[in-house]
């Protein structure tokens, strides 16, 4: 029997890269999933998943939502449980990571950040929570990053604060929300070669000190995400909560040297 036959899923920013390959493990393993996506150049991009899906013999739908307003996280999970139903796993995968240091971040940009990375967590689980209550069962896994424990590059501060932001929130929610049956838990990704990352690994030099700094000599990729992700949504990890579970090759453990530095 297949992991998640029966549950249903929402993936924010589920059209592509991560995202989408996180809604392809989780159908696979007998999910029906909501796809979240932005905006309407990511519309056609979010059908191409669904109809990946139901190329699997699985359920999906689409659903279009800013996920950092409020009134249209509403009116996403409502379109959702017309759909599909009540969810039983939500994946807060949404997220952006513009490149600008420190001292050029504008007010746009950090609060753009802001409501992608942390506030959008907060909003969908905030709603997910009581329905999954009801229910003395649920999953929230947060995708987050390398970033969310040691600084990754001097030109994002305000990614990698983002992402320490939702590391604590993942721990809060998973002590508040324990003792009602539901796991909260995270997945941290290093640098995965998706459409996310491609002007920046355009440089060969560039992939080339990625690969260099990894202790595994290589780049993971958005499958091996799913797969954590698939994990944490099973059975098997019901006993895992409050966990941030690094698939990062073991970059966040070791000890930078000079020649990791890229500017």
């Amino acid at each position: 029997m297949r992991r998640l036959e029966g549950k249903k899923a929402l993936v924010t920013g589920g059209s592509r890269g991560i995202g989408e390959a996180i809604v392809i493990r989780l159908a696979e393993e007998g999910a029906s999933v909501a796809i979240n996506y932005t905006s309407e150049r990511s519309e056609e991009l979010a059908r191409q998943v669904q109809l990946k899906v139901e190329a699997l013999g699985g359920k999906a739908c689409v659903v279009r939502a800013d996920v950092g307003n409020k009134q249209q996280v509403v009116e996403m999970f409502q379109q959702v449980e017309a759909e599909i139903g009540e969810i039983d796993i939500l994946v807060n995968n949404a997220g952006i990571a513009p490149f600008e240091p420190f001292l050029e971040v504008s007010e746009e940009t950090w609060d753009r950040t802001y409501d992608t990375n942390v506030k959008s967590i907060f909003l969908c689980s905030q709603l997910a929570a009581p329905r999954m209550i009801a229910k003395g069962y649920g999953k929230i896994i947060n995708v987050l990053s390398t970033a969310s424990l040691v600084v990754t590059s001097p030109l994002i501060p305000h990614y990698q604060s983002s992402k320490a932001a939702a590391h604590m929130l993942t721990k809060g929610m998973a002590i508040e929300l324990g003792k009602y049956g539901i796991n909260v838990n995270a997945v941290g990704p290093s640098t995965v070669d998706t459409d996310m990352c491609t002007d920046y690994l355009a440089d060969p030099d560039i992939y080339r000190k990625e690969v260099e700094a990894n202790p595994m000599k290589r780049l993971g990729t958005s499958r091996q995400i799913g797969d954590a992700v698939v994990f944490l949504a099973s059975e098997e990890a019901m006993q895992i909560n409050g966990h941030l579970l690094m698939v990062d090759g073991g970059l966040s453990v070791k000890a930078a040297q000079p020649e990791d530095h890229i500017h």
